[in-house]
């Protein structure tokens, strides 16, 4: 029979939560691009930004720099790591491949959400996906392997 979460393991999800958003907060070009962290959970992690002129990647269009994106999803991936159960201390990107499948719709919000399904000793292995407000069309999905120090 599992065993329930206790307190402590209640605080050390907490904390790992706390770990996460300051991990966030403390790159700056999460805080430059408006990254909002939206919900994160075991191995888990969703996070957020808004549309805005200085990240269009084409004037004519409207549309945000594929860049951009990129950057939205190996933050969102990285966070992933952080809240793993595990409980590594810090990680960084090994290699992360992205799909680019269709371009954002120009003003609209953009949600990376990723989980990481496999970790070892060492390295985290992660699969990510991009959504605007139509969350049945992806923007782009992504793997990655990431540093998973503990």
């Amino acid at each position: 029979m599992p065993m329930s979460a206790g307190p402590s393991d209640d605080s050390d999800r907490d904390d790992r939560k706390r770990i996460a958003q300051q991990f966030i907060e403390a790159i700056p070009h999460a805080r430059a691009l408006g990254m909002r962290v939206d919900d994160l959970g075991p191995g888990r992690a969703v996070i957020s930004m808004p549309w805005s002129d200085h990240l269009v990647g084409d004037p004519r269009t409207g549309v945000i720099h594929g860049g951009v994106v990129s950057a939205l999803m190996d933050t969102c991936c990285g966070a992933a790591v952080m809240m793993h159960p595990a409980s590594p201390r810090s990680t960084a990107t090994i290699d992360l491949r992205i799909d680019y499948m269709r371009a954002a719709a120009p003003r609209q919000r953009i949600t990376a959400r990723a989980e990481c399904y496999h970790m070892t000793r060492s390295v985290a292995f992660l699969r990510a996906v991009a959504l605007d407000e139509d969350g049945e069309n992806p923007v782009a999905a992504a793997t990655g392997a990431f540093t998973a120090e503990r």
